[in-house]
């Protein structure tokens, strides 16, 4: 027996009211992994999520900004971080989920420009001037503003490492907001975060009254899954989170980029049987994330509706992007187990991330406080083909 479209709102309503009363009102976080070019994983859940969220609302323009309140990302995560939460000047996002991954997509080739160095040219990195130009175009508005932490529409958090005090550096909106010594240009930020060692040079940046300074490398070697920096920051940040006491009043969203390294015969090994300097680098990504997921797993006594992980797990690499972004979101989730290891889920993950809003949606709009920044002028988020 068919049920009727008004049935369905009826029971669907229903349910959004029912979740709300129980579980109450939650800090929303969300998590997006460094990982790749692309971010394939990512870019398939943020538009699904997305699209998930318009039409449990019946909202076209409801954003991912309107219901987390705050997102933290490393490396290709914090850039399409940053693009989402990004203020237009009129205090919504600068870009729909869609937009930032069609424009990281489309600008793959400069953003991640190959050359050839070294005596003999043997050697490839990434083109640090190519990136540069790509992320200031990404992070700059039409009336020419150039947006930095505070122009973000919810709080933002992008780790790196810091060469220079040997130390990893956070940044954050909320420290931004507080001294323009800790405030940095956005397209900075994502630089830095981005300086993977064996494909770009270490990052050089100062905040924008020159006070504070950093020689960046990629967060990714410290905090490539950056969930348990944002929920720390979110338990001791007051001023944001004043009713946050403990991981009961989180709801957590996290999102690998799929492992770097999934089995020995990817692992490249030099002529004496060390291991290459890029399957090094994938090793320390992929057991960052993964212990932090393990983590956490704990820290929620595996509470798999309030802490929810979405990652890869040996996606085609063949297709379009569409394609790809359909073969992630239809595979079976992966989950850690409690004392080590992973198994597959029944879900996939496709099925979580829509489960994941109906939460979302039912707890309502996020009440942090919008960017600190007091310019309004209005500037829509569809100009330059965005």
């Amino acid at each position: 027996m068919e049920i009727s479209k008004a049935t369905l709102e009826i029971f669907s309503k229903l349910e959004q009211k029912w979740l709300y009363h129980i579980e109450g009102k939650k800090t929303r976080i969300l998590s997006i992994d460094g990982g790749g070019t692309t971010g394939i994983v990512a870019a398939a859940a943020l538009i699904l999520l997305e699209d998930q969220i318009r039409a449990k609302t019946g909202d076209s323009n409801s954003r991912i900004a309107d219901f987390f309140d705050i997102v933290a990302g490393t490396g290709i995560g914090a850039i399409y971080a940053a693009m989402l939460t990004a203020d237009g000047g009129n205090g919504r996002p600068l870009f729909a989920a869609k937009e930032a991954v069609n424009f990281v997509m489309e600008k793959q080739s400069e953003l991640f420009k190959r050359k050839t160095v070294g005596v003999f040219r043997r050697r490839q990195r990434f083109s640090g001037k190519s990136m540069d130009k790509m992320l200031k175009e990404a992070f700059r508005r039409d009336d020419g503003k150039v947006l930095t932490l505070k122009d973000t529409c919810k709080p933002l958090l992008v780790p790196c490492f810091d060469l220079n005090s040997s130390a990893p550096f956070v940044f954050s909106r909320a420290d931004a907001s507080e001294s323009p010594s800790y405030d940095f240009e956005l397209w900075k930020v994502c630089r830095a975060t981005s300086a993977t060692p064996s494909l770009f040079k270490p990052f050089n940046l100062t905040s924008v009254d020159g006070k504070t300074s950093c020689l960046a490398v990629d967060g990714g070697l410290v905090m490539n899954n950056p969930a348990a920096a944002a929920i720390t920051h979110v338990l001791h940040n007051k001023r944001d989170f004043p009713s946050v006491t403990s991981l009961d009043d989180l709801l957590v969203l996290s999102l690998g980029n799929g492992p770097s390294i999934t089995t020995p015969l990817n692992l490249k090994l030099n002529r004496n049987g060390d291991c290459s300097t890029s399957s090094f680098v994938g090793i320390v990504l992929d057991g960052v994330s993964e212990t932090v997921d393990q983590m956490l797993g704990n820290a929620f006594c595996w509470n798999r509706n309030d802490y929810v992980r979405i990652q890869g797990n040996g996606y085609g690499s063949g297709g379009d992007l569409e394609t790809k972004e359909k073969d992630v979101m239809e595979e079976r989730g992966v989950e850690s187990l409690p004392f080590g290891g992973k198994r597959l889920m029944k879900e996939t993950n496709g099925h979580r991330v829509s489960s994941f809003v109906q939460r979302l949606v039912a707890s309502g709009r996020s009440s942090v406080p919008p960017s600190p920044c007091k310019e309004l002028t209005a500037v829509s988020p569809l100009a330059k083909g965005r």
